[in-house]
């Protein structure tokens, strides 16, 4: 018998062996009651439960083999436990206290076996101060080793963490779009962080109002992320499903406290993130794990609450992005014609489309406007910029427009007068003490040669707050068949022959609204019925994938092909130009297929400025309208011409001329007849008629009132050399207005 203290070690540590698993209980038993954190989950505990039994199996063999202190190896997967005791978030100290304790156990039942073995005091205490020595330098060793790989663990994590937040940074909020911001926050978090990922936002913050009493804790399901779909429980609320939280659920605290909550479940451990961001909590983002249901630590707390620091800043920019351009879409809507207005002259077909991305709602326009004498206004414009600055200037610049083609002003001048309006305004943007174009705001840009901002001073360069605008306006006249057009910096139409070929207008340049002192032209082209003219802004023009010159090409060979109608056209022409629903631009089109009236449609009377000249154009005037089938027009017709006619030769200067108009009414295209007729007569003065209040015994001033009684609407146009006053009737006058022919 061995009677050294190594042999004595060895015969201790086998008189042990067979008591092993007392002894593993015992450990156990220990670290339960001194460090309960390596018991708090089911997994945790059971990778416990293996590194005591593993360790005590490792040291009593070795010490009944004879190893020495260099020779007593730790368990294999003692360093990988370390690792994962790191990725659990264990303190390391926990690690450490774990094996003092462990040794000390061990250490208490080996010295129990050697008063049994021996009764010699001195290899007693020989033996003692031997496995002491033993017993600190293996802790030491595996303590290092521990120390080692929990570090390594711990500094990839920290690796891995600020390598997610920085790809939330860059992955997170990369377009203005909630449902796309959030369901890249879910995806994100669901790849390597959990395994299922919810994102709930308030419903009054989706629809931008102030919550309601009643809606406190009302979220809308806007996202969701899975590491594996179909691999675990699936969440009992939909995408875009509304639902709510309970009060005293950890989302309803969440979202009253603005703080986290986390709990563990048999199956799952959840974190509960509030979304907040600017001091407004948003809603809040749920994390699960049940893969490997392990409880989520401080340091994955705080990983979470980073991720959704950042991610709420991103929904917030989506959501006041998404909701100041439904400001702006609803604000341009509203200003934008519903319909377009009745009118003869050509049948017309608009189109407008937002732009998507990050321009927003733009300051394109259209607009339709009827005019005297069986002619229409087509009217396109684009404001540069975009947001709601752009669409409310663009409102202003509209009903500029619209005020301006009221008196009938030529093309070339109306767009002088235009000009001045945006200077105007330009000068109130300039004195407004914080001016804000708004996001996105683009300078105004060239087109390709001949297409876009002519030669001048370069509008991009414009001071902050200038407005600048390009308009393109024309004049159709259905009797002429010829159409007058004048541009201000925008890009020509398209017009498509009745051969079947297109081209670009050739007009005359001009410069963008808003430069001033620089003149505008305009070009009359002929328009013959079975043609078709197409306005637009440059967004249809200019795409991702193509030039200028590309989008024009493109656009003549849609316009070219036969269409069922103008608004199948507009349709085809949007599909193939703007592939997506989301241009990059707004886009404004309006296609205009004119009509025209042939000689058996226009009467015309050249008349002596003599008042015996009033009663034989009464009688023509009658006469016409029975040709027509219009008899129960004709009382009024020639009231109404009689009066123009007396003023013309009474207040006028000759040639006076009287023609009547049928026009074609919008549901009519063909030649039946027409409930309205359209009276007019001119002179070469330039004095112009209007209402006033006539005494009881003045003997004239009551013509007008009557013509305006009479007539749906009537007016007065000016030309180069004279006027024209108009009157539309159709028998029922002025809404307001009694029936002056009922009964007669």
């Amino acid at each position: 018998m061995d009677g050294t203290a190594d042999g004595l070690v060895s015969r201790a540590a086998r008189a042990l062996a067979p008591r092993a698993d007392e002894l593993i209980t015992d450990v156990a038993r220990c670290l339960r009651a001194e460090v309960p954190e390596l018991w708090e989950d089911p997994e945790l505990a059971r990778m416990t439960s293996e590194n005591i039994a593993e360790h005590v199996a490792g040291v009593l063999g070795g010490l009944e083999a004879g190893l020495g202190p260099r020779s007593l190896e730790p368990p294999p997967a003692h360093v990988d436990r370390a690792r994962r005791l790191a990725r659990r978030g264990v303190p390391v100290t926990v690690m450490l206290r774990a094996h003092r304790l462990g040794e000390g156990v061990i250490l208490d039942g080996l010295l129990a076996e050697l008063p049994r073995l021996t009764d010699d005091p001195g290899l007693v205490d020989a033996v003692a101060r031997r496995l002491l020595a033993l017993s600190t330098r293996y802790v030491d060793r595996i303590g290092e080793q521990g120390v080692l790989a929990f570090q390594e663990e711990r500094d990839r994590r920290l690796q891995w963490r600020m390598s997610l937040v920085n790809e939330a940074g860059l992955r997170v909020g990369t377009a203005l779009d909630i449902a796309r911001t959030t369901q890249e926050l879910a995806d994100l978090a669901a790849e390597d962080f959990a395994d299922l990922v919810t994102v709930d936002l308030l419903d009054s913050v989706v629809r931008g109002h102030a919550p309601r009493a009643a809606e406190r804790f009302l979220l809308r399901r806007v996202a969701e992320g899975t590491y594996a779909p179909g691999g675990g429980p699936e969440p009992a609320v939909k995408v875009q499903e509304l639902h709510s939280c309970p009060d005293g659920s950890p989302a309803a605290r969440a979202l009253a406290t603005g703080r986290p909550a986390r709990h563990t479940a048999a199956d799952r451990a959840t974190l509960v993130v509030p979304l907040t961001a600017r001091g407004t909590t948003l809603g809040v983002a749920r994390f699960s794990r049940h893969r490997d249901p392990a409880r989520f630590d401080d340091e994955d707390l705080l990983l979470a609450q980073e991720i959704a620091a950042r991610a709420a800043v991103a929904v917030d920019n989506a959501c006041r992005y998404t909701h100041a351009r439904a400001t702006a879409l609803t604000l341009q809507r509203s200003l934008l014609p519903r319909r377009t207005a009745e009118q003869s002259a050509a049948e017309v077909a608009c189109r407008y489309l937002p732009a998507g991305g990050r321009a927003g709602v733009g300051g394109d326009w259209y607009d339709v406007i009827p005019l005297s004498g069986a002619r229409v206004a087509l009217v396109v414009g684009d404001v540069v910029g975009h947001g709601i600055h752009a669409a409310a200037t663009m409102g202003r610049l509209r009903t500029a427009v619209r005020t301006l083609a009221d008196i009938d002003l030529p093309p070339d001048e109306l767009l002088t007068h235009l000009d001045d309006v945006v200077i105007r305004l330009s000068a109130e943007a300039a004195a407004d003490p914080d001016p804000d174009p708004g996001p996105g705001t683009r300078p105004a840009r060239g087109l390709g040669p001949g297409l876009g901002p002519d030669p001048g001073p370069d509008p991009g360069a414009a001071p902050a707050g200038d407005i600048v605008a390009t308009c393109l306006y024309a004049v159709y006249d259905a009797v002429a068949g010829r159409c007058s057009l004048a541009r201000a910096g925008h890009v020509p139409p398209t017009v498509v022959h009745r051969d079947g070929t297109a081209g670009l207008l050739d007009l005359p340049p001009g410069p963008p609204l808003g430069l001033g002192g620089l003149p505008f032209e305009a070009a009359e082209t002929d328009l013959p019925e079975g043609s078709l003219l197409a306005l637009y802004t440059d967004g249809l023009l200019e795409g991702h994938d193509h030039d200028v010159e590309a989008g024009l090409a493109a656009l003549r060979e849609v316009l070219v092909r036969p269409a069922a109608s103008l608004e199948t056209a507009c349709d085809t022409v949007l599909q193939a130009l703007l592939p997506t629903d989301r241009p990059h631009d707004d886009v404004a089109l309006l296609l205009a297929r004119p009509r025209t009236l042939g000689a058996d449609r226009v009467a015309v009377w050249d008349l002596a400025p003599d008042p015996a000249a009033v009663a034989p154009a009464r009688a023509g005037a009658a006469r016409q309208l029975t040709a027509w089938d219009l008899e129960d027009l004709a009382f009024a017709a020639e009231l109404v011409v009689s009066e123009l006619v007396t003023n013309a030769i009474r207040y006028g200067s000759p040639p006076v001329r009287l023609r009547l108009i049928l026009p074609r009414t919008p549901d009519r295209p063909g030649d039946g007849p027409a409930r309205a007729v359209l009276c007019e007569v001119s002179d070469a003065g330039g004095a112009v008629p209007h209402l006033r209040r006539a005494r009881t015994f003045d003997e004239g001033g009551r013509g007008l009132l009557l013509v305006a009684q009479l007539a749906a609407r009537w007016g007065t146009r000016h030309a180069r050399h004279g006027k024209t006053v108009w009157a539309e009737l159709t028998g029922t006058g002025p809404p307001g207005f009694p029936d002056l022919t009922a009964g007669l």
